[in-house]
């Protein structure tokens, strides 16, 4: 019975995210402890919304005009992937107390492994996988506030892999719909245009990250989903 249960255990210890990806913490180590320390001056209180997910929230600099009337707190670091947002989500998270928390991850499928992503690209499956862990470990921190998933957005430089990341985009979707105060926001229909193409106007000159144009583009959907559910 002993050597059954040392199985069992074995076997959950290692089929953890945490066993799989167990180093790839130690990249963005210094740039978390940077986001904790701005939490002893600003914390996202009753009021306020708490971004957190990679470089699109963390270049955000107009957030607080965009995002009005909604207060808002980021906490993104560049080249966020789920398979490193595991280790640090309750860290993030814990010291809040927001309106919502709201979640962007834009790296696990890129196309290229020279990117952000050295791991190589997760299948749409990982993806959802690891936003469900990511997603439990926020609900262990905070019970019922609202949580709000932002699709990753179709861009020129990863429209060669835009049929993966739209599935992974599908199947966290479902995901939200089978959650209770879980929200999928959809962005795509807006960032694609009459071309079946990515808007470039919408873009900086990497075709990667969004320009002002296209932060108030976003602004404008994710408000309109949050004027749904608390308005």
């Amino acid at each position: 019975m002993k050597k059954v249960l040392i199985f069992f255990l074995f076997l959950n210890i290692s089929c953890s995210p945490f066993y799989k990806y167990s180093t790839t913490n130690k990249e963005f180590e210094n740039e978390i402890a940077n986001l904790e320390a701005l939490d002893v001056d600003q914390i996202a209180g009753q009021n306020e919304l708490l971004f957190i997910g990679s470089s699109s929230i963390r270049m955000w600099d107009n957030i607080k005009e965009d995002m009005a009337p909604f207060k808002s707190v980021k906490r993104g670091y560049g080249g966020a992937h789920y398979y490193d947002l595991i280790h640090f989500t309750k860290r993030l998270v814990v010291n809040h107390s927001p309106k919502a928390i709201l979640i962007f991850v834009a790296n696990d499928i890129t196309g290229s492994n020279n990117e952000t992503n050295t791991i190589g690209d997760l299948s749409p499956k990982k993806v959802r996988s690891l936003f469900k862990f990511c997603y439990t470990s926020i609900r262990e921190v905070h019970k019922n506030i609202p949580i709000f998933l932002i699709e990753t957005t179709p861009t020129p430089k990863r429209w060669n892999v835009w049929g993966q990341i739209s599935k992974a985009n599908d199947m966290l979707k479902r995901v939200c719909e089978q959650e209770e105060n879980l929200y999928f926001i959809s962005t795509r229909n807006k960032f694609i245009g009459e071309n079946n193409l990515p808007i470039k106007s919408l873009f900086l000159d990497d075709e990667l990250h969004l320009n002002k144009e296209g932060y108030e583009l976003w602004s404008r959907i994710i408000k309109s989903n949050l004027f749904k559910v608390f308005i």
